[in-house]
Parts: structure tokens; C-alpha cells; sequence
């Protein structure tokens, strides 16, 4: 049985890696295993950031509204427990994006949640 050597394949399987590791600096975009190791790196750091991204943005929204409801005079707790009784099932990007372009109905909004929140009694400590 003759020997096969690997020639196009392994060709193209250092363009597929070195592809992936245009703009990387130092060797890391030239040599093979160098950049094998730099684009793994960079898939791992991708996959967890993606995660990451989605947890920064909500953290935004709720500062955001924090700040517009401070500016009502109420709670985040209780402007979000008010929404839920009232029934308004809008997520904190919406209402964050409400409170920046269209103050009037975030006013009618949290006018409404602190109503239903103020309205349920509160537990007393006895």
C-alpha cells in the first residue's frame, strides 16, 4: 500500500486557521500552531462575552429606569412590583427605551404601578 501524504488538505487546513487569525499581532496571524492556540483563545473569550453582553445590557436597564423613577419620586422595587399587579407586561428594555423617548407615558406607566404597589397592604413586623 503506498504512502499518502497529506498535501491539499493540509494546505487548507492552515489557510482555514490563519484565515481566522488575520489582524492578530505578532507571529499569531503566521505561524500555524501559534495561531491555532490564539483563535481557540478567541472563540472561548467570544462564547463567554456573548453571555456577558446580554447581563451588561440588562444591568443598563435598570439603572436607566432606577434614575427615572427616582426622578418620580418611587422605588425600582416597588415600580416593578406595581407593573406586575397592575399587568403591564412590558420588559425593562421597553420601559427603559420609554423613558428616554416618550416621558409622558412613563409617567402614566409608573403613576399606575405605584398606585397598585402602595395599594397592597405591607407586611408588619410584630
Amino acid at each position: 500500500m503506498p504512502r499518502v501524504r497529506k498535501g491539499a488538505a493540509r494546505t487548507q487546513a492552515r489557510k482555514r486557521i490563519l484565515r481566522k487569525a488575520r489582524g492578530y499581532y505578532g507571529c499569531l496571524h503566521k505561524s500555524k500552531y501559534k495561531a491555532q492556540d490564539a483563535v481557540i483563545r478567541a472563540g472561548v473569550y467570544q462564547f463567554r462575552d456573548r453571555r456577558r453582553l446580554k447581563r451588561n445590557m440588562r444591568r443598563l436597564w435598570i439603572t436607566r429606569l432606577t434614575a427615572a423613577c427616582r426622578m418620580r419620586g418611587c422605588r425600582y422595587s416597588q415600580f416593578i412590583s406595581g407593573l406586575k399587579q397592575v399587568g403591564i407586561l412590558l420588559n425593562r428594555k421597553m420601559l427603559s427605551e420609554l423613558a428616554i423617548t416618550d416621558p409622558k407615558v412613563f409617567d402614566s406607566i409608573c403613576d399606575q404601578a405605584v398606585k397598585a404597589s402602595k395599594a397592597v397592604p405591607t407586611k408588619v413586623a410584630a
